[in-house]
């Protein structure tokens, strides 16, 4: 109740409409459907009440448990429900026309329908100027297509259209790789999952080893990997900045990960046509996707 007071008070007016059902056979938890009665799509609200009576579960204690069950694609990368924790953004999603899910235990409220762009948009983008908050939208568009892009057009590059390199780089890149044991391909994705761990072992480690973790792998190991012959610098340098501008797109972190060893395997395998076959896909899939029955 104390979270739907929240949202009451940003948004003061009758057209604000609250229902509320119980979903879970043991745990019988509360969850209220929010919405403004003038805005909101009915279609998309009666979809959404069909598939919480559908929910058939034990318990719900948290407002994933609900986002899995009601989702478009259920085995998709690409999720079809927004979470946030700040009642201004569900406010302002409910102003344009969005359907909010409020589960009474936790603070994170779902909201729908959910749209690929906002993948790379930030709750701050609401209080900045919209010249500035539109480049930082486009510079995230950018990281994600570097950050899935970047190891796998290099991979091609070294394998297949070594001719396409300019002559002092191509020499410099056979050079350094010059002793290196194992392939272009099982480099790159083995330099991927090296920065998943670290990522992961960072995250979950205290604060203070976490930095000294990172620091650690990051700059020891890799240094001492490229001088002992077992990786190359290039092929380190393209991965790691291809890691880093995935920290500009969160909300896409698992769906990051999956098409990158994607894109590496196909670019291995066939090259920059490899590569325009992944992209492909990619698009299709995402033209393909509706979020309650809207284009996602």
């Amino acid at each position: 109740m104390f979270n739907l007071a929240m949202i009451r008070r940003k948004l003061l007016t009758p057209d604000l409409c609250i229902e509320m059902m119980r979903i879970g056979r043991r745990s019988d938890t509360p969850v209220f459907i929010c919405y403004l009665g003038s805005l909101a799509d009915e279609n998309t609200l009666k979809e959404l009440k069909r598939r919480l009576e559908k929910i058939d579960i034990d318990g719900i204690l948290d407002s994933n448990y609900i986002a899995e069950n009601i989702r478009d694609c259920r085995y998709s990368l690409l999720k079809t429900t927004g979470s946030t924790e700040r009642p201004d953004i569900v406010a302002a999603r409910l102003l344009e026309g969005r359907i909010a899910l409020v589960v009474d235990g936790t603070p994170v409220v779902l909201t729908l329908p959910y749209l690929f762009s906002e993948n790379f948009q930030s709750d701050e983008d609401y209080y900045i100027n919209f010249s500035l908050a539109s480049l930082a939208r486009m510079l995230r568009w950018v990281c994600f297509f570097i950050t899935v892009s970047v190891p796998g057009v290099f991979v091609a590059l070294v394998t297949h259209h070594f001719d396409l390199l300019p002559t002092y780089f191509a020499l410099t890149v056979s050079r350094l790789r010059a002793g290196v044991p194992i392939a272009s391909v099982a480099e790159c994705i083995a330099l991927v999952f090296a920065f998943e761990i670290l990522k992961e072992a960072g995250l979950r480690m205290p604060q203070n080893l976490g930095h000294a973790l990172s620091v650690v792998g990051g700059l020891v190991v890799g240094q001492a990997a490229v001088e002992a012959g077992i990786i190359s610098a290039p092929m380190l340098i393209a991965v790691a900045f291809s890691a880093i501008s995935g920290l500009m797109v969160p909300r896409l972190t698992s769906a990051v990960f999956y098409w990158r060893l994607i894109i590496v395997v196909c670019c291995a395998a066939l090259g920059i046509y490899g590569y325009l076959v992944a992209v492909s896909v990619f698009a299709i899939r995402v033209f393909g996707v509706k979020s309650f029955g809207v284009d996602y």
